[in-house]
């Protein structure tokens, strides 16, 4: 009975601190954060060359695998074309099998032919070798062919490194080339981030932290910074969402004596990232 009434005291005190009076006024029970992107992905090229398209704009959304950014690949999709047909041509390899062929029937009649005395062993012998030499005739012309086809895929390689696609679903935060320029490798082309969900480090007490697994669940209140932006509405209404604990920390920050926990909330209003919170566990 004593536990169960320590339990709701306790319950009644954590609600009591994060009503919003409390929270506009600084008194609070939460650990302040900051949210951030679930994903934030900086490109670049990986070759120079000179920007043909830049197919999205700042703000637009993509999927995983769009072209966003394009150099010029005329030249290279040439000799992709080259390099293709060449792959595909089994010319070499049918006259090689042909060729092969004949030798096979060539020996079998001077085989025969032997057999009577119509051939001698020195003509015999020339015709296993030409067998010989027409099977690893054959062997080469394979082996051409499979090193053709590896050509081709490294050319194919080639021409899709001068393309930018987007490794996630997202938004486009920059773009900081244009069509005309050069690109350069060192130079960031454009920045890809996704903010639904949202994710916050949260540095929770060690004592505290101890307590918290992957799979739970915390409260994020938006709108809860110091001094609250006032517009002709009054402040900033405060929002709670459920966020969900993703990763604890294995290694505890010894100066503050702290440990990160990140949350998972999600964010189907389209909050930006880089705002301030309040967590609660």
């Amino acid at each position: 009975m004593l536990t169960r009434t320590i339990r709701i005291l306790f319950v009644l005190a954590v609600v009591t601190s994060w009503s919003p009076d409390n929270v506009r006024a600084g008194v609070t029970g939460g650990i302040r954060a900051v949210t951030r992107p679930s994903a934030d992905v900086t490109m670049a090229f990986v070759q120079p060359g000179r920007i043909a398209a830049v197919h999205f704009k700042e703000g637009d959304s993509v999927k995983t695998g769009q072209v966003l950014v394009q150099q010029d690949d005329a030249a290279e999709q040439v000799l992709l074309t080259q390099l293709k047909a060449q792959s595909e041509d089994t010319t070499q390899i049918r006259a090689s099998e042909a060729s092969l062929a004949q030798k096979k029937v060539d020996l079998a009649k001077l085989e025969k032919a032997a057999l009577s005395n119509a051939a001698t062993a020195l003509e015999v012998e020339h015709a296993r070798l030409d067998v010989t030499i027409a099977d690893l005739s054959l062997e080469l012309a394979r082996f051409e062919h499979e090193q053709a086809a590896r050509k081709y895929q490294e050319q194919k390689t080639r021409v899709e490194n001068l393309q930018i696609k987007s490794p996630i679903d997202g938004t486009i935060e920059k773009i900081d080339v244009e069509v005309g320029e050069s690109a350069t490798t060192t130079a960031q082309a454009i920045q890809v981030v996704r903010t639904d969900p949202l994710w916050i480090d949260v540095p929770v007490p060690l004592a505290q932290a101890l307590a918290l697994k992957a799979g739970g669940t915390a409260q994020v209140v938006f709108g809860a910074a110091d001094k609250p932006a006032k517009s002709e509405l009054g402040p900033t209404r405060l929002v709670t969402t459920e966020g969900r604990i993703i990763f604890v920390a294995a290694v505890a920050d010894a100066a503050s004596g702290t440990l990160r926990v990140r949350i998972e909330t999600p964010n189907q209003a389209r909050r930006p990232a880089g705002e301030h919170v309040l967590i609660t566990f």
